[in-house]
């Protein structure tokens, strides 16, 4: 849940326990401010590209903005510059600003604002591609095929200057470049071709329903988020090919779900009223997904929460690198301000593009990162997780003792994962009866939003009376 709508602040108490619960950084310390200040320097090893239309798309409110690009033409391909913000270049390696992203290792998100990976001074200032002057940027072009293919065709190091800073709730087909559309076709189309299961669920968000209520819902994806999703996509699997070639890298990799995890799905699509075909794929079925539709949003992050999550992983000799839901050998490069690991992907893909050694410190690093980049997930993953919770006790708080129909999930010895039927709401409730796909109804005892604490019983079916004879 990236979105608050509390002016009345009534959410004010739980968050500050969450972020005391997971040791949310509140600032940065003086000496990796004074660092960030420091940092702010001209580029002078970078070649002049501002005379390329550069633009970037992002939330309105955003001002971390990693990725500026533009597309043109090149015969029946496509060629995507996507420019990305060189931190590299402002953080120097064992520096006060190093050793504090190798702490943090990813921004954390929460309603009311954000723990960044770097100072404001350049992770919203020198080192974002912001529209108010000259950045410095790592630019990969990348050349998409008819088909939907991508391949890396050059990295350079450039000085960019973005034209608009373009927002994904006001954005104008006239204001993106001509092939924007079409570049985001056919890379959804591989996709498609390659069984990717790829789900990017709306966000939820807490607003005031007609009632001044609290309502737990769901803000729909717009289609140009989806389409500049896939110019990331494009450019991580041509970076993670590249990287592959040459034996060396840092991956992202994931299993899909097994077969208990669509077990558990499948009970949660009957839950949410979703038909689900028996002899259909999970990948055909979520394809089939609108997240404009309540229900539909909601199966999606059961989806997106089913499996046992992507992680990092090294380059090994012999291996082959798979991530699941993108069906492919995918890597991480296109977010280095929110990321750690992409600071490092990035340096390896420029050294490989220009025929360069990668840099002993970066295949250093590729080692390091996994563990670093799985606690900093832990404790993201952790975050998100707790907020949900919280926004779900908001939601219902003041309705206790009402009855609720469920479907249960799954289930352990005395007790049963449930899903809510009218409500994107995940409980458990204890009961030695039930199996997986059935209906029951439960009562709310109690949902206090502070200690993110929902409990719920389960109420008796009333048992038919004989019938005297």
């Amino acid at each position: 849940m990236k979105t608050l709508h509390d002016p009345d602040r009534e959410l004010t108490e739980g968050l500050a326990a969450i972020r005391a619960q997971y040791d949310v950084p509140a600032g940065f310390p003086p000496q990796v401010f004074a660092a960030a200040e420091a940092a702010k320097r001209a580029p002078d090893a970078h070649i002049d590209r501002t005379a390329i239309p550069f633009v970037t798309l992002d939330p309105a409110s955003s001002t971390d903005l990693d990725q500026a690009f533009a597309i043109e033409a090149a015969g029946s391909d496509l060629l995507l510059r996507y420019a990305i913000a060189d931190v590299a270049w402002f953080v120097d390696e064992g520096g006060a600003l190093d050793a504090e992203a190798w702490r943090r290792g990813e921004s954390l998100y929460l309603p009311d604002g954000k723990a960044a990976l770097y100072p404001p001074a350049l992770g919203e200032g020198a080192a974002s591609l912001l529209p108010d002057g000259d950045r410095p940027a790592v630019i990969f072009a990348v050349r998409v095929a008819p088909d939907g293919t991508a391949a890396l065709d050059g990295v350079e190091r450039a000085v960019i200057r973005s034209r608009a800073k373009l927002a994904y709730e006001t954005v104008q087909t006239g204001d993106l470049p001509a092939g924007f559309a079409d570049l985001a076709a056919r890379v959804i189309a591989a996709e498609d071709r390659r069984g990717a299961a790829r789900v990017d669920p709306p966000e939820q968000e807490l607003a005031r329903n007609g009632d001044g209520r609290l309502q737990l819902r769901f803000r729909p994806r717009e289609a140009s988020e989806d389409q500049n999703a896939a110019m990331s996509l494009a450019t991580n699997l041509a970076v993670a090919q590249a990287m592959l070639s040459r034996h060396t890298g840092l991956f992202r990799v994931m299993p899909g779900p097994d077969a208990h995890a669509v077990a558990r799905l499948r009970n949660a699509a009957a839950a949410l009223a979703i038909g689900w075909p028996a002899d259909m794929s999970l990948a055909d079925f979520q394809r089939g997904l609108d997240g404009h539709d309540p229900r539909h949003a909601a199966m999606m992050i059961a989806i997106r929460r089913a499996g046992e999550g992507a992680s990092y992983a090294p380059y090994q000799p012999g291996m082959v690198p798979w991530h699941a839901a993108v069906a492919a050998t995918y890597a991480h490069a296109t977010a280095p301000l929110r990321r750690l690991a992409d600071r490092y992907v990035v340096q390896a893909a420029l050294a490989i593009a220009n025929g360069k050694a990668v840099p002993d410190f970066v295949t250093a690093a590729f080692a390091r990162l996994p563990a670093v980049m799985a606690h900093s997930g832990a404790i993201a993953g952790a975050v998100d997780r707790a907020v949900i919770d919280m926004a779900e006790a908001v939601m219902l708080q003041g309705q206790e003792g009402q009855a609720f129909d469920a479907v249960i999930l799954d289930r352990e010895e005395r007790s049963a994962r449930i899903q809510l039927c009218d409500r994107p709401v995940v409980a458990r409730v204890t009961t030695d009866a039930g199996e997986p796909g059935d209906t029951i109804e439960v009562r709310l005892d109690e949902a206090d939003p502070v200690r993110r604490a929902l409990h719920f019983s389960r109420i008796a079916p009333v048992q038919a009376q004989p019938t005297s004879g």
